[in-house]
């Protein structure tokens, strides 16, 4: 079968599970013969991506978050009113979607959460089968835990992601844990690439910290300033930051770099993280301890935080605070071999889908 890809450019998530997919498709015997990443003005696509996908990325321009002028909070309104500014953008970036599907003339378009993927299914009724994939998709599942309160951020959050998936043949919902299936709701494991499973575990001298927005780098100053004693070596995705910067003697921060990162996390003590899904989930399989703190104003990410305390990957805090890190305990080691299993599980869970998609064709 071929598989065309459209990706969610923001953070790192999203784009290591489209590697992780590209992998398996090739060792099923399938093809990938097109990728469609949806790009913002805040963040370069990380070098790492393009070489590992294996086929000519195109970009297009996509709805995104904005945030305040520390690059920290996601404001919502502010986020409402720019993205509706930019409605004639999106559609152009529609049309662009439409003629690279219509050339490539793919049996699958695989959504990995981005909203004009939902749109493009609305509008253009594609002859392909459309599947999306993601976290978010848990929301219907009676397991979710939400935040309390927060009617608002509830209530869109819930449509942008039914949005993300509207007219989609398959539902995928990544999950930490195994969970029962819903009626249009197929839960499966975490998509880790094979460089995550061959990774040799050690534990360093230092604390790893990811941060999807750079306003982050702020508060780990201020704990590096006052713990000196403390090794920090952190990733992000800054526009226009160096490769390697080195703003105190214990912190270094690093552009995001897929082989980088993940020796770091083998090599860490515990993550810190902003709470996304995916290293999370690396970090679980690697057996290391995890704090999320949630980006402020996303819903979205207060729910992974939830989410992921409930299922035992971590503990959610407030803010980057490496000292309450070290009071998060190794996982046991049955726990690990567990979630290990879950997640290698992959190759019978696609090869169900496949067959269930070609039977009907």
């Amino acid at each position: 079968m071929r598989f065309l890809f459209l990706i969610q450019g923001e953070g790192r998530g999203h784009l290591t599970q489209a590697i992780s997919f590209a992998g398996l498709l090739q060792a099923e015997g399938h093809e990938l013969i097109g990728v469609v990443v949806g790009k913002s003005p805040r963040r370069s696509l990380p070098e790492f991506f393009v070489k590992k996908i294996g086929i000519d990325v195109t970009s297009v321009d996509s709805p995104n978050f904005e945030t305040d002028g520390l690059e920290k909070k996601i404001l919502l309104g502010k986020t409402i009113y720019t993205n509706l500014f930019k409605l004639p953008t999106f559609w152009k970036s529609l049309q662009h979607i439409h003629r690279v599907i219509k050339e490539r003339q793919p049996d699958v378009i695989l959504n990995f959460y981005e909203p004009l993927g939902g749109l493009y299914s609305l509008f253009f009724r594609p002859k392909a089968a459309f599947w999306t994939i993601g976290h978010q998709y848990l929301e219907v599942h009676p397991d979710f835990i939400f935040p309390p309160g927060r009617r608002l951020e509830k209530f869109l959050f819930r449509m942008h992601t039914r949005l993300t998936a509207f007219g989609a043949k398959e539902r995928l919902a990544l999950s930490f844990l195994p969970k029962e299936n819903m009626a249009g709701l197929r839960v499966v494991p975490p998509l880790l690439r094979k460089e995550v499973k061959e990774l040799k575990v050690s534990e360093g001298d230092f604390y790893l910290a990811y941060m999807v927005n750079p306003g982050y780098s702020e508060e780990i100053l201020s704990f590096a300033t006052l713990h000196p004693e403390v090794k920090i070596r952190a990733f992000w995705d800054k526009k226009g930051a160096q490769e390697v910067e080195h703003p105190l003697p214990n912190v270094s921060f690093h552009k995001v770099n897929d082989q980088g990162f993940l020796e770091a996390m083998a090599a860490c003590k515990g993550l810190l993280c902003t709470a996304g899904f995916e290293s999370v989930c690396e970090a679980m399989y690697l057996g290391k301890p995890v704090m999320m703190v949630p980006v402020a104003g996303q819903y979205e990410q207060a729910c992974n935080a939830l989410d992921g305390e409930s299922s035992g990957a971590g503990k959610k805090a407030e803010f980057f605070d490496f000292e309450l890190l070290t009071t998060v305990p190794l996982p046991e080691k049955i726990q690990t071999a567990a979630y290990q299993a879950w997640a290698e599980s992959w190759p019978s869970v696609f090869r169900k889908l496949v067959n269930k998609q070609t039977s009907k064709t």
